[in-house]
């Protein structure tokens, strides 16, 4: 299937991001959420962005005629015309599952489905619809504009035709591929969370401070950003959530820290509320 326009569901942090580099790619895009004041904030985001990106010469197309391919609704159900339609809902099997399950009422019978969930299992996401040869999950990494990957997660059900149109689609968002078999945590969030339960750890202990950690980290593993340092980025609460499902279904070593869960239950949840396990309202 050759993807021409692409709806994204959800316009927080991930959906935003994603539907940047859909026009970006030339895409015709669609933004979809519950809240006009987030799409709002959305379109400012995109915007700016893609004028960053002009500006720095890593990317040459015209931001104004980007931006006039971009529409911004509440209504979920005009995502239904669209060729393939991502879903950026926070990281909740139920909610994600009601979602495409409002999606497969609606949208055309050839419309592929992305889930950007990074740990959720794609094949009970998928249950909630008729479609599990054209569903996928496509997982964007946080920020989108300037991470390179797209993680492909496939079923037992998801078509090769599927897959080959997703990685067409990431290509012309400036992406890289992998493809990887269901399985939870995928393989990105699966080494990502031992990494950083392990960083937790060795906090925990006393073995050395968070500085020192992402420190040795980034200096002598190569990493651009140290465990907490992603942590924060990323969010230490769907940090955990992730650590929560993955110690339901793959076991002990990943369990998470009281040091986590306690950061977590204080609302220490990182750059998003300007304290995780740093404090940037002192930066």
């Amino acid at each position: 299937m050759d993807v021409q326009s692409i709806a994204v569901v959800g316009a927080g942090t991930m959906g935003r991001g994603i539907a940047y580099a859909a026009v970006a790619g030339g895409f015709r895009t669609l933004l979809t959420d519950v809240s006009e004041e987030i799409l709002a904030q959305a379109q400012t985001y995109i915007r700016e962005s893609l004028q960053g990106a002009k500006q720095r010469g890593k990317w040459d197309g015209d931001p104004d005629q980007a931006v006039a391919a971009l529409t911004l609704t509440p209504r979920l159900e005009e995502a239904a015309a669209a060729d393939l339609v991502i879903e950026a809902v926070p990281e909740d099997i139920r909610l994600k599952v009601e979602t495409f399950g409002k999606l497969d009422r609606v949208a055309r019978p050839d419309c592929i489905f992305a889930s950007n969930t990074s740990s959720l299992s794609i094949s009970e996401i998928s249950a909630a619809t008729m479609r599990g040869p054209r569903f996928l999950g496509m997982h964007f990494f946080n920020p989108v504009p300037k991470m390179k990957l797209v993680e492909l997660v496939y079923t037992a059900e998801t078509a090769e035709e599927t897959l080959a149109a997703a990685e067409a689609v990431a290509r012309k968002m400036g992406k890289q591929t992998v493809r990887v078999k269901e399985s939870p945590g995928f393989a990105t969030s699966r080494i990502n969370a031992l990494i950083g339960n392990e960083a937790f750890r060795m906090l925990e202990e006393g073995i050395a401070t968070a500085e020192d950690i992402d420190k040795a980290v980034k200096l002598g593993l190569n990493h651009p950003m140290g465990p907490f340092e992603m942590a924060d980025l990323v969010g230490l609460d769907v940090r955990l959530g992730v650590l929560e499902y993955l110690h339901r279904t793959l076991g002990e070593r990943f369990k998470p820290t009281r040091t986590h869960i306690e950061h977590v239950q204080a609302g220490r949840l990182g750059r998003k509320v300007g304290r995780g396990i740093y404090d940037y309202k002192k930066k």
